[in-house]
């Protein structure tokens, strides 16, 4: 049976929303929640969380996590994923980010089937359809189209795809909130989860950084420039990362308080 290991990558010093791994939900740290629905998912193996911080690793010490102390020196979740990788024997590695407290554990048993599926993929993440005008528009939402295989071929910040000529609906969409069906294809939001084998992953890391990735700030784009196919099929499981306080309010109501 092939062994799955999710890797939590979990910094105390985030940029533009300090410690936020840590902040309460319902009791509960943000990080505990992760951990939980990272649990819950039936293909998963083993889950560990990757940190820079013995804060952080007393936090999951309590609730009964397991953690790992990495490198303070990583630039990127996927580098703190990749160091504990390192240290274990998995075939597939899952990367979920620490500010998922809502990321579905169906969605994550449906992006390790997706790995399961060819020995050929490398490297996959799922996507969702966008129905909200304003996550159509917001770079902080990434957006990503694909081939007819549900290989990726561009993710952005910007909107893609670009609909020209089609003011009326776009106008439509913005009015209503809710696109409309005459704007085909859909454009799709990026779900920030990833699947490795764990040989590519180690790979990966050492491969210097492009131009693309930088201007976009969006360290997929490295795989896609080396070369290298990121399979991401759809799903009907929306997340919300919490980047920040607005983020975290959002998340605080959905989840009833």
């Amino acid at each position: 049976m092939t062994r799955v290991l999710i890797v939590i990558p979990a910094r105390l010093g985030s940029e533009r929303l300090r410690e936020k791994v840590l902040a309460e939900l319902q009791g509960k740290p943000m990080i505990q929640w992760v951990w939980e629905q990272a649990k819950a998912a039936r293909l998963a193996s083993e889950v560990i969380i990757a940190t820079d911080s013995e804060q952080i690793l007393q936090r999951v010490s309590a609730f009964g996590g397991k953690a790992m102390l990495t490198s303070t020196q990583h630039s990127s979740g996927t580098e703190r994923v990749a160091e504990v990788a390192a240290k274990l024997n998995f075939e597939i590695v899952v990367n979920l980010q620490g500010d998922e407290p809502l990321f579905s554990p169906v969605a994550l048993d449906q992006l390790i089937e997706t790995m399961l599926e060819s020995e050929a993929i490398q490297m996959a993440s799922l996507r969702v359809e966008i129905l909200d005008y304003h996550d159509y528009v917001n770079p902080s939402v990434i957006k990503v189209i694909c081939d007819n295989q549900d290989n990726a071929i561009y993710f952005s910040r910007h909107p893609i795809p670009f609909y020209r000529g089609r003011e009326a609906p776009l106008e439509q969409w913005r009015r209503d909130g809710f696109r409309p069906p005459e704007l085909l294809p859909p454009a799709y939001k990026h779900l920030g989860i990833y699947g490795f084998r764990s040989n590519f992953l180690s790979a990966l890391v050492h491969l210097p950084p492009t131009p693309l990735e930088q201007a976009e700030k969006l360290e997929q784009l490295r795989a896609l420039m080396w070369g290298f196919k990121i399979k991401v099929p759809e799903t009907a499981y929306d997340s919300v990362s919490v980047d920040t306080a607005e983020d975290l309010e959002k998340v605080r109501k959905m989840m009833g308080g």
